[in-house]
């Protein structure tokens, strides 16, 4: 037998190369996700149900990437996940909250929590337009008994707009009649949907953001390949999911196969990403199959521990360089999943061939994250764990029936406070423009032409970071 030495991104360097940028600020670091989709940033997190729900895909679509949420959880809240970042910024809400005159304060109270909205269109059977209510209308209101049809502006004193208008027309609506919110009716006074200040405000500011047609922020969803996967994938898809991921830790298999296969003959519009994959029949097998993008990385991730678990596995360089060119044969961009530690091996993995790279231990800890800020000794924690941990293992629908199958391939652990993860993205983003630019490179495609690695000793190692000193 043959055995080869395969590398990561410790083992070796990209040599500096002639440059002709004369500032970073001229790096293009935009990148495809899948085949249909395009992002700003070329980092994302990973989807673990200790990185990202909600709140994380929001805060990295408007960063100009794209969180995919976890399915560790049962459908309806994932699909929930889903609808709060498609509903955070819209142009035209196609179909906006509602609540009956009938109803009491008490229970406008409870739906503005329930759907974090502080508005409501008033229909007695969610399609004729009788009235709005706002949270400024109940200001003042003590009785909880109150009904919304005696606190609402009514229809008669409402301005809309007809459906198809213009944004700029809205706009000029919105701002000569000094309103916020414009409902949108047809003829008969039926509801069409809704287009308010503050998200035209937000599509105005935030050009960098990852955006659909419609002008509201990108998210992707987890699903397995097991029983209930394709309701699963049939509830994200009605909840408009703009990618999904079959998320399975050996992703060679046939479950996985038939599994894309299947979500693509289903759902031949949404973009499938397949993995995860750490050879190129993997990755071949598996875009033949259909996968739009395929996710690269077996074992490499700070808490997983199925290399030492099973045995098996590829050391990440390795896997990104074998099945590149298989992903560039069939123009199907490359996810490199897991094993980045410092944002120069970001710049090594796009420079292997990767097109984006996902990272969970990075992430892990910032203020997005699920889960509550924990203190220990004066410190600041959070918790992350691997999905195929003991306690994740666990926390799954008859966990204790199969007690006796579980095999961890995951530990637990306490991560430091990170604050937002903005902060994240700012210092891999800066350091691969950073890169880029000793490659001479203003794209990444540039990036990969350009790279040439060399392999380093453990001498080489140490000398590339901070020695013979006390760092304050």
């Amino acid at each position: 037998m043959e055995i080869k030495t395969a590398l990561t991104y410790d083992d070796v360097l990209l040599v500096p190369q002639k440059s002709e940028l004369k500032s970073r600020k001229e790096t293009d670091v935009s990148t495809q996700l899948s085949k249909n989709i395009r992002l700003n940033t070329p980092l994302l997190p990973a989807n673990m149900d200790t990185v990202t729900e909600s709140q994380m895909a929001i805060v990295m679509a408007y960063l100009g990437s794209i969180g995919i949420i976890h399915r560790f959880c049962d459908i309806d809240y994932q699909v929930r996940e889903v609808k709060k970042v498609k509903r955070k910024q819209n142009v035209v809400i196609d179909e906006p909250f509602t609540i009956s005159p009938q109803s009491t304060l008490k229970e406008l109270r409870e739906k503005i929590i329930e759907h974090n909205c502080q508005s409501f269109l008033v229909s007695s059977d969610g399609q004729n337009l009788e009235g709005i209510i706002t949270s400024r209308d109940i200001d003042f209101v003590k009785d909880e008994n109150t009904k919304v049809s005696e606190m609402m502006t009514t229809k008669e004193k409402l301005i809309t707009a007809p459906v198809g208008i213009d944004i700029e027309k809205a706009k000029k609506i919105l701002s000569d009649n000094k309103v916020e919110k414009l409902p949108i009716v047809d003829g008969a006074f039926r509801i069409k949907g809704l287009i308010t200040a503050t998200d035209i405000i937000r599509n105005y500011n935030n050009g960098h953001a990852s955006k659909d047609a419609k002008g509201r922020l990108l998210v992707g969803a987890a699903v397995g390949a097991g029983d209930d996967y394709m309701e699963r994938v049939k509830a994200l898809v009605e909840a408009e999911v703009d990618v999904l991921v079959v998320d399975i830790a050996h992703g060679h298999s046939v479950n996985a196969i038939q599994a894309i296969k299947k979500i693509k003959e289903a759902y031949p519009s949404v973009d499938v990403i397949g993995g995860n994959v750490a050879t190129a029949q993997g990755a071949e097998d598996l875009i033949k199959a259909g996968a739009d993008a395929i996710k690269v990385g077996i074992g490499p991730g700070s808490i997983c521990t199925t290399r030492i678990t099973t045995g098996f596995g590829v050391p990440q360089l390795t896997a990104i360089l074998n099945i590149a060119p298989v992903c560039h044969k069939y123009k199907i961009p490359l996810i490199a999943d897991g094993g980045i530690k410092q944002p120069g091996d970001m710049v090594k993995a796009l420079a292997a061939g990767a097109d984006s790279v996902m990272m969970g231990g990075q992430f892990s800890g910032t203020e997005e994250t699920p889960g509550p800020v924990l203190s220990y000794k004066g410190q600041q924690y959070k918790i992350s764990r691997g999905m195929a941990s003991l306690t994740a293992a666990l926390s799954r629908p008859n966990a204790k029936e199969k007690m006796d199958q579980v095999t961890p391939e995951g530990v637990e652990a306490r991560v430091p406070f990170r604050g937002p993860a903005k902060n994240v993205i700012n210092l891999y983003i800066g350091g691969l423009r950073s890169g880029m630019s000793y490659a001479n490179a203003r794209n990444i495609q540039e990036l990969q032409k350009n790279a040439t690695f060399v392999r380093i000793t453990n001498a080489g190692l140490t000398e590339s970071h901070s020695h013979d000193n006390q760092v304050l």
